[in-house]
């Protein structure tokens, strides 16, 4: 800061000229009581001493307060008569007294056509003086006049007052300003005038409203795209549900025409067959007919069966039952069943020998369908005398098995129109029957199971398809802390019987060890729906003990046969499935199972389920009034 230099300080001025003064009066005082002529003249001397000193005490603070009162002076000018602010000063009653430079500037006013003629009412908008009136009434509940009163009304209170208002310019154009008020007060705090300093408000209003149309366009172009989004997600819901729709009918026709043409290819089936077998036997003609005949039923069931499936898969009526399961007796399986097929065309088969059992968690009848459609392309599309080789190894965490042909390869062109439904890859027009749905079939079954198919082809060398499933663990019995498996028991003369319809060998082995330590209970087992009625029929079991997702005919199926079947109505059948699923564990209680348990076997929960069973069987008198073979 810039300090003012040689320039005296009142106080100690005063103080050392009033010291002086003092010491001046004693002296004089002292020079009374003197002799006469003497005391005279001190006297006369002191007294012009004291003179001389007011003068030079007044000469020096006078010297000192010209420059601040000048330095003061030039700022209040430089506010004053600012160009950037309107000051407005009125008397009492509100009329001006002073108009700057900035208010003539601003209103197109010079000060002499103002002053002492008009109050700030009179250079502003009526209506807004109006309604600020009313709304200070409002607010102060008190009655307050349209005019100067509405302008000063609260600082003539001591209340600060900051607010907008338009000013009139003197052309009659407008302009918003924000205005600020003071009332003037004498030394008494007796008000004596206002003082309004305004600014022209003109740019930041039009900032406000360029930024409030902006605001308004966004939220406008906001509102545009969310309508637009709802709308395109209304049409797009539309659109899907008008898809499931089509789907779901597209599905539900496949499924019925594929049920009705069965009945009618049963019956030309069937009598192709009677007549190919009569005797005399027919005619070499009538007999080429007939193969034809049953070459073409034959493939025509094959055709529906693939469709029934696909329309099954995209319907999502396909049931998976997920456990543990081996893929080598899967395989074993498989190699049974395809083995006449090969030995027709002379292909050599090889299949992984015993070894590793390589557990996978899929569904076993579901598995076996992939493998066979596999095996069975390999065979058809390979060259006479070639060969496939089934091969297992583990990666990570997830097992694959591929089936690699000795058969011409496929092209780039044909690798990727694979899995295309319909599309046979050019071969509509050999020798080998084929509908093109069985791939498609594959890989949905396939990706239904958690698991990926691909393929790999070199023309000329051969091509391998592969699948992998998520590896596991063989199935095990859960037990509960501190809880063992009860010790086998020699076999009583009177025994129960339990039936256990399964396909998985590894569930049968389970069940097999549990039955094992029940000394009250023998074990038969099924691998199907229809070998496990025909055994319930034939030794009438205590209890059936019915896996859900069997080959063929289901759980579900099976379950409605027997309760339809007076043979069998009365036995207690209990589900042991891998749906654990709330919902599905309610479908099966509802559809008449008497227990429904969840795999993993739990050997309590097992073991208590079969007591509950037997004790109903017992209870109702119908183990032993039975003569039925046991």
């Amino acid at each position: 800061m810039h300090t003012v230099k040689n320039t005296p300080a009142r106080w100690p001025m005063a103080l050392a000229f009033t010291f002086s003064a003092i010491v001046l009066l004693a002296v004089g005082l002292l020079a009374w009581h003197g002799p006469g002529q003497t005391a005279i003249l001190i006297d006369t001397l002191v007294l012009l001493l004291l003179l001389l000193l007011i003068a030079v005490y007044r000469r020096t603070v006078a010297a000192g307060l010209p420059r601040q009162l000048l330095k003061a002076g030039a700022l209040q000018d430089a506010i004053f008569n600012s160009a950037n602010f309107s000051c407005i000063a009125t008397d009492v009653q509100g009329v001006i007294q002073i108009f700057n430079v900035g208010a003539e500037r601003m209103l197109g006013y010079a000060a002499h056509e103002v002053v002492d003629r008009l109050t700030p009412a009179g250079i502003s908008d009526a209506q807004e003086i109006i309604a600020r009136a009313q709304a200070l009434s409002l607010e102060l509940d008190t009655p307050i006049t349209p005019g100067v009163e509405a302008l000063v009304f609260k600082a003539k209170r001591g209340i600060e007052d900051i607010y907008e208002l338009t000013y009139i310019r003197k052309d009659g154009s407008r302009f918003p300003a924000m205005l600020s008020v003071t009332a003037l007060r004498d030394v008494q705090s007796k008000v004596i005038g206002y003082l309004l300093i305004g600014t022209d408000n003109t740019a930041r209003k039009q900032v406000e409203a360029e930024q409030a149309l902006l605001d308004q366009r966004l939220q406008e172009h906001e509102q545009y795209t969310r309508s637009l989004v709802e709308s395109n997600n209304v049409e797009l819901e539309k659109a899907r549900q008008v898809a499931d729709k089509a789907n779901r009918a597209k599905s539900e026709f496949l499924s019925s025409m594929s049920h009705e043409l069965r009945t009618p290819l049963n019956a030309v089936l069937g009598f192709a067959q009677l007549m190919a077998s009569d005797v005399p036997p027919p005619s070499v003609p009538q007999q080429r007919s007939l193969e034809q005949i049953l070459k073409g039923g034959w493939y025509l069931l094959r055709l529906i069966n693939e469709i029934l499936d696909l329309a099954m898969i995209e319907s999502g009526k396909v049931t998976m039952s997920e456990e543990a399961m081996s893929l080598l007796d899967v395989l074993q399986d498989c190699q049974a069943m395809i083995a006449p097929q090969a030995e027709k065309r002379g292909i050599s088969m090889h299949f992984p020998r015993c070894g590793q059992a390589f557990y996978i968690h899929a569904d076993r009848t579901r598995v076996k369908q992939v493998m066979i459609n596999l095996l069975s392309n390999a065979i058809k599309y390979n060259q006479g005398g070639g060969s496939v080789r089934v091969e297992c190894r583990q990666r990570g965490q997830r097992v694959r098995t591929s089936v690699t042909d000795s058969g011409a390869g496929l092209s780039a062109a044909q690798m990727a129109q694979l899995f295309q439904p319909f599309n046979r890859l050019g071969q509509e027009s050999g020798t080998e029957e084929g509908t093109g749905i069985g791939l498609v079939v594959t890989r949905q079954l396939v990706e239904l199971m958690g698991g990926e198919i691909g393929v790999d082809s070199t023309v000329g060398v051969g091509t391998t398809f592969w699948v992998e499933f998520k590896a596991t663990s063989a199935p095990e019995l859960v037990l509960g802390q501190g809880e063992v498996l009860p010790l086998a028991q020699e076999d009583q003369e009177t025994q129960r019987t339990l039936l256990y319809v399964e396909d998985n060998p590894a569930n049968l082995a389970l069940v097999e060890q549990l039955i094992a330590r029940r000394s009250d209970l023998k074990l038969l087992t099924a691998i199907d729906a229809h070998l496990g009625m025909d055994l319930a029929r034939t030794y009438q079991p205590d209890i059936i003990l019915m896996d859900i997702n069997l080959p063929g005919l289901s759980g579900f199926g099976a379950l409605r046969l027997l309760h339809d079947d007076p043979l069998t109505s009365h036995i207690p059948v209990m589900a042991l499935s891998a749906n654990a699923v709330p919902r599905d564990i309610e479908k099966g209680l509802q559809a008449g199972f008497f227990r429904y348990l969840t795999k993993p076997i739990k050997v309590i929960e097992f073991m208590d389920a079969l007591d509950v069973a037997l004790h109903h069987a017992a209870a109702h008198g119908l183990a032993d009034d039975l003569h039925a073979p046991r």
